[in-house]
């Protein structure tokens, strides 16, 4: 006869291992699902792209064609699949540069940004070359155009049209490269004196000199100049360093003997029985001859 208990136990074990191919088969079964699930989250609602067998001149005409339809952002992906599907064709070097140009006119500047400098990393040189700088320039400038933004474009942009005037400067984008640095320059310096300015009303004379000192010494020929000098004779006449008052009145009246800004300065002498007087040892003296921070 029998073990009753043994039968129950072999009973049992049956049972535990049927549940276990059971489990088993569940956690496999909503792994798969997530994994499936992953790939949705991945290339999102829509299926990935296929490789396309269209020639590359096919894809660049029909990138071309979507330009001049405004469609930006599409002639984009066209010219990048023929830089990714067909990189050794007489058009992926080409399409590489004209996609950083859709991206820009699309207003995706990172994406042009980004475009432009992969061209000029891997096409140094090439005759497509200043066109990938000056979409560089225009990218950072687009987004610059506001005195009370961070300059952080500014400065970019300024730094990317420099780059372009000195490696092309017979490209045909250099002169609209010059316009546009004048821009930037008074821009930049706007910038400086509205904090500046901000830091007079405040009676912090040290960072307002700071501010006016990095106008009078990086932007000469600016408009913002004129006032710099000025509001440096009264932040300097405000902590009582007269050489320094009189020298900043001086180059102003010298440069700007027309300006409202000279009267100003001179005024504010006046009032302590002072006269402007350039001093050799200013930095306001060296900035301005060119012997200092330029």
């Amino acid at each position: 006869m029998s073990d009753p208990v043994k039968s129950r136990s072999a009973l049992g074990h049956r049972g535990l291992e049927a549940r276990a191919r059971s489990l088993s088969a569940a956690i496999s079964f909503v792994l798969t699902a997530g994994l499936l699930a992953g790939c949705g989250s991945v290339f999102g609602d829509s299926k990935p792209e296929m490789v396309t067998n269209d020639q590359p001149s096919t894809i660049y005409g029909k990138a071309e064609g979507l330009i001049n339809a405004g469609d930006y952002e599409e002639a984009a992906r066209q010219y990048e699949e023929v830089d990714i599907n067909h990189p050794y064709s007489q058009e992926a070097r080409k399409s590489i540069v004209m996609a950083a140009y859709s991206y820009y006119k699309a207003g995706q500047y990172d994406s042009a940004v980004s475009a432009a400098d992969r061209y000029l990393t891997l096409h140094p040189g090439t005759k497509e070359s200043d066109l990938a700088q000056n979409i560089i320039g225009m990218s950072y400038y687009d987004q610059a155009l506001d005195p009370k933004r961070d300059q952080t474009y500014a400065r970019r942009s300024l730094a990317a049209y420099k780059t372009l005037l000195q490696r092309y400067p017979n490209s045909r984008y250099a002169q609209e490269a010059t316009n546009r640095m004048l821009i930037l320059r008074d821009l930049l310096a706007a910038n400086e004196m509205q904090i500046g300015r901000y830091y007079l009303r405040k009676n912090n004379f040290l960072a307002a000199i700071n501010r006016f000192r990095s106008v009078v010494s990086n932007y000469q020929t600016t408009e913002q100049v004129e006032e710099a000098l000025m509001r440096l004779t009264e932040a300097y006449m405000a902590l009582g360093i007269v050489n320094e008052a009189q020298t900043a009145a001086a180059v102003l009246g010298h440069n700007f003997p027309d300006s409202k800004w000279y009267k100003h300065a001179y005024g504010l002498l006046g009032k302590r029985g002072l006269e402007p007087q350039q001093h050799e040892g200013s930095w306001i003296t060296r900035a301005w001859n060119g012997d200092g921070e330029a």
